[in-house]
């Protein structure tokens, strides 16, 4: 499958070599591939190739946006034609305006998830992953047990190409939440998760849902 990975920050630059690594044909995009690469720090990620967000999306099956959730709606306007392709979106809306830690931009009666669906409305977005580090996104099997993950989407088969993606990376436990109005929920998860952070000292932890036999 061909992946966009749209981000060159963390959780783009864990993300991309993963999926590339289990067998995905993967184009990371930017704003300015000359800037990312002199970017202090900055190495080519194996299997990879770095490109504008337009070039990575040009026939991707699928879509991550794995950028900042504050500028998501103007990267993904430089992303090209969205139109029936099935995006990823897994961005949260924090709003470090008053200082950490971060408030979140919209909740409760809207959602980042919502606000890229209706921007982009022929495009068949999936929030997923947003809930925990990056590195677990990628490996969750560095947690000593199976975790819990979430889907919110209206494509039905959209989220069961992204159920399977969530597969292929090891998470064993996905739910899906029913349509994007469910993104609100694991969005306003993310105010508990950094307190929780700064409790235990750690980023690797996740939820696990325990259900009643």
């Amino acid at each position: 499958m061909q992946v966009a990975v749209l981000g060159t920050g963390t959780v783009g630059a864990t993300l991309a070599p993963r999926l590339a690594e289990l067998g995905h044909v993967v184009r990371l995009g930017t704003r300015d591939p000359a800037a990312t690469r002199a970017r202090e720090g900055w190495s080519e990620l194996p299997g990879v190739e770095l490109c504008t967000f337009a070039e990575a999306t040009a026939g991707a099956d699928l879509v991550v946006h794995a950028g900042n959730g504050a500028s998501a709606l103007d990267l993904l306007a430089q992303a090209g034609d969205l139109a029936g392709v099935v995006l990823l979106d897994i961005s949260n809306p924090l709003d470090f305006s008053a200082g950490f830690p971060p408030t979140l931009s919209v909740k409760d009666t809207d959602s980042l998830g919502e606000q890229v669906q209706r921007a982009f409305p022929e495009a068949r977005v999936v929030k997923s992953l947003n809930t925990l580090t990056a590195e677990l996104m990628a490996h969750p099997d560095l947690l000593p047990e199976p975790t819990s993950v979430f889907v919110s989407g209206d494509d039905a088969d959209a989220k069961r190409l992204v159920t399977g993606v969530l597969a292929e990376l090891g998470h064993r436990d996905v739910i899906d939440l029913g349509g994007i109005e469910t993104s609100r929920g694991v969005e306003m998860w993310l105010p508990l998760w950094l307190r929780l952070m700064g409790s235990l000292g750690t980023a690797e932890f996740n939820l696990k849902v325990v259900r009643a036999t």
